[in-house]
């Protein structure tokens, strides 16, 4: 199928449920190629030209950036505050070529046939029009390249011992996404969506988070309990009307007892495409 040439006016993306308080952060800068990216990995080749869309603070971008080290990465974010913080983020590492910009994915400021690889972790849940999305990242994509999106699944989220009050949080983070105009079960929707957006040759696969040390338990417990008492997401859940200040700190205080317990186990399954152009 043809690619459609004709550029798209700016699209209002759906709101950020998670923001970019610390308890995010410790999230998102652990994030890796090797822990986030794999799947893409072994398509790189050293003179690519790479588009990292939703930066967030740059460690997949960074990565990335090593693994073409005679091409470009471009790390763009919808937050000039926090591609602010990737840019930092490539100085420290010594990395010189990258470039960042402040970019809406319904709307990429690129000409068509820009990028060998276009990829996007953890995006496609919070923007407003998915499809719409994956036909920018199409059109800005060079024939015979390649679009790699990566999305976590909520409602695939699994963990044990089994906790009424974490039952209790999924449900209310469903709610809260889902009225910010995003879709938290992203990783089962992203071959319908790519379909939708005119891609054919599809490679569609699945990948994992799991935590179950003491030390991953502590992280990922802690930076949950955090993040439903502090962060924007927590702000959202009571403006919206979806739960008390008082019920937030229950189901923090239950992210912590969840995480000391010694046989805690805690899996995020990931929708994964590559998609030829």
């Amino acid at each position: 199928m043809s690619k459609e040439t004709s550029r798209p006016t700016p699209g209002e993306s759906a709101v950020y449920t998670h923001g970019h308080h610390e308890s995010v952060l410790r999230s998102h800068t652990w994030r890796t190629a090797a822990n986030s990216a794999a799947y893409l990995i072994g398509e790189l080749k050293p003179h690519m030209q790479v588009l990292d869309i939703g930066c967030g603070p740059g460690t997949i971008s960074a990565d990335l950036a090593a693994l073409v080290p005679q091409g470009h990465v471009t790390a763009v974010d919808h937050t000039p505050g926090i591609v602010v913080r990737a840019r930092a983020h490539a100085a420290e590492r010594g990395l010189e070529n990258m470039s960042f910009a402040v970019a809406d994915v319904h709307a990429l400021d690129f000409p068509d046939d820009t990028f060998c690889v276009v990829h996007a972790h953890q995006v496609l849940q919070h923007v407003g029009d998915p499809v719409r999305a994956l036909r920018e990242m199409r059109r800005v994509t060079k024939p015979g390249g390649i679009i790699a999106v990566r999305d976590s699944d909520y409602g695939a989220f699994a963990w044990y011992p089994e906790a009424p009050a974490l039952d209790g949080w999924l449900d209310l983070y469903h709610r809260v996404a889902r009225a910010n105009g995003g879709e938290p079960d992203a990783g089962r929707r992203l071959k319908s969506w790519a379909l939708a957006a005119g891609c054919t040759d599809i490679t569609a696969s699945a990948g994992t988070w799991c935590f179950s040390t003491e030390e991953e338990r502590a992280w990922w417990s802690g930076l949950w309990a955090d993040r439903t008492v502090a962060s924007s997401y927590a702000d959202l859940a009571v403006e919206g009307g979806h739960a008390t200040r008082g019920e937030l700190t229950e189901i923090a205080e239950a992210w912590r007892a969840w995480g000391v317990q010694d046989d805690a186990w805690f899996l995020v399954p990931h929708g994964e495409l590559l998609c030829r152009v």
